[in-house]
C-alpha cells in the first residue's frame, strides 16, 4: 500500500468513524502489515491521575485493528462486512502523554480470504500493544474480527 492509499484509508476512517475524529487519534501507518495510530495528550480524555482514560486507549487500540482489517481486506468489502467478535485488553503499566497502538494481523490475509472464499465466515485475531513516548508498554489487546458475508 502507498503512503497515499495509507492516508486516505486514515482520512477515510476518520470520516467514517465519528470517534476517532472526536478523540484526534492520528494515523502514522496503515498497512495490511501493521497499523500504528497515536492518541495525542488531551486533557478532556485524562483520568484521574492525569493520563489518558482505559476508555479513550480502548478506543485507539480498537480503532488500530479496525485500521488494519480495512487494510487488509478493504478489497472484499463488495462481498463481506468486518466486524469485531469480541475484545480483551490488560492495562499493564501507567499511561502518561501521548501513546501509541500498534496493530498486527493475528493470521496470514490469505489464509482468511481462504475461508471465505470456501463460503465459510473467518474470524482473526488483531493484537495491538499500547505504548507510550519512552516505549514503555502500557497496555495489551486483541480483537477478535468476523468477515461476515454479504445476504
Amino acid at each position: 500500500m502507498s503512503a497515499a492509499e495509507e492516508k486516505n484509508l486514515g482520512d477515510m476512517l476518520a470520516a467514517t468513524v465519528p470517534m476517532v475524529r472526536t478523540l484526534d487519534l492520528e494515523f502514522l501507518e496503515t498497512g495490511a502489515e501493521r497499523a500504528v495510530l497515536r492518541l495525542p495528550d488531551q486533557a478532556d480524555y485524562h483520568n484521574h491521575l492525569g493520563g489518558p482514560h482505559a476508555g479513550a486507549m480502548f478506543t485507539l487500540a480498537e480503532s488500530a485493528s479496525g485500521a488494519i482489517v480495512m487494510a487488509a481486506f478493504g478489497d472484499q468489502l463488495d462481498r463481506a462486512v468486518p466486524l469485531a467478535v469480541r475484545a480483551e485488553i490488560g492495562y499493564r503499566k501507567l499511561a502518561m502523554g501521548e501513546v501509541t497502538a500498534t496493530a498486527t494481523l493475528g493470521r496470514p490475509a490469505a489464509e482468511v480470504v481462504a475461508e471465505l472464499d470456501e463460503g465459510e465466515r473467518p474470524e482473526f485475531p488483531v493484537t495491538i500493544e499500547i505504548t507510550r513516548a519512552d516505549g514503555a508498554v502500557t497496555g495489551e489487546m486483541t480483537v477478535i474480527w468476523t468477515l461476515r458475508p454479504h445476504g
